[in-house]
């Protein structure tokens, strides 16, 4: 067993596993952080439950693309196309896709002796998937240096503009969302680190996880647990609550090595960064199999 004090417990809790590693030394900010971030995460889960129990409802109206609805009638794309520039077909356009009733378009395809199949969407991450490790979502996410900012928002507001993966509407939403996050408790964990994160996973516009690394210009009082101010930041974005407590706990059983946190104050190149995630998540793996 390393030598971090971390042992592996699974929790099962409404059918879902949780994978946690639980410190048995005195410190325990790893422990408080992954249990805050499950209190609150869990009343996400409570509010999605909620709102899938109106599924049906909901379904009444999707944003479909035009090949989806070619797809649904089960006609030749050009034919639908030219149908829609008609006005023949009882769908409303919004932006890139298309607004339309399940029932009326239905009820529209029988009366015109067409067949109707209801579109349907497989979950980009399935319940019994196993989720990425730190490595490949770390990787997604990039490692970013001499990050500018003199407070909690403008550092915010610098490393997002970084995240080029990400479309311009969708950085505003996340800047705005960790914004929130911060205002409910600091992200900073503690020895200059903080893990900025939405509150809510961010399920509506990415279907994969990514953890960018952002190495400070100068450190920034985060209003951490320790008081010490803040010189990397580990954004963490995560589409379902199961992935995000995963990547969470991984990432805190790095952070709680003090011999890792002195690495990062070296501000390694990506290289450098990303072997040493590597040897950790050996680590981790081993655990894994105790």
């Amino acid at each position: 067993m390393p030598s971090h004090g971390f042992k592996t417990q699974t929790f099962i809790r409404n059918h879902d596993r949780f994978f946690h590693y639980e410190p048995l030394s005195t410190s325990s900010f790893s422990k408080n952080l992954i249990i805050s971030e499950a209190i609150h995460l869990q009343k996400a889960k409570r509010l999605l439950k909620f709102k899938s129990s109106f599924a049906n409802t909901f379904r009444k109206k999707m944003k479909l693309s035009i090949k989806e609805v070619a797809q649904c009638l089960q006609l030749p794309l050009s034919t639908v196309e030219r149908w829609i520039r008609q006005g023949r077909i009882p769908i409303q356009r919004s932006g890139d896709g298309l607004i339309f009733n399940v029932s009326v378009l239905e009820k529209w395809a029988a009366t015109h002796n067409l067949s109707f199949k209801k579109p349907h969407r497989e979950s980009a991450h399935p319940n019994n998937a196993k989720p990425e490790n730190l490595l490949a979502v770390m990787k997604r996410g990039g490692v970013f240096h001499g990050v500018n900012g003199d407070d909690v928002h403008s550092v915010l507001k610098s490393a997002v503009e970084n995240l080029s993966i990400l479309a311009e509407p969708a950085k505003a939403l996340l800047y705005e969302r960790l914004l929130e996050r911060e205002h409910l408790t600091s992200t900073g964990i503690g020895k200059g680190v903080a893990i900025p994160h939405p509150h809510d996973p961010l399920s509506d516009f990415m279907d994969d996880p990514l953890i960018a690394t952002c190495f400070l210009e100068r450190p920034v009082e985060f209003g951490a647990v320790d008081d010490r101010p803040v010189f990397v930041l580990f954004i963490l974005i995560s589409p379902t609550i199961k992935i995000h407590l995963h990547l969470l706990s991984r990432l805190s059983f790095c952070v709680r090595d003090n011999a890792f946190v002195e690495f990062l104050k070296t501000s390694p190149g990506s290289d450098a960064f990303f072997l040493k995630i590597a040897e950790f998540e050996k680590q981790l793996d081993r655990a894994d199999h105790y």
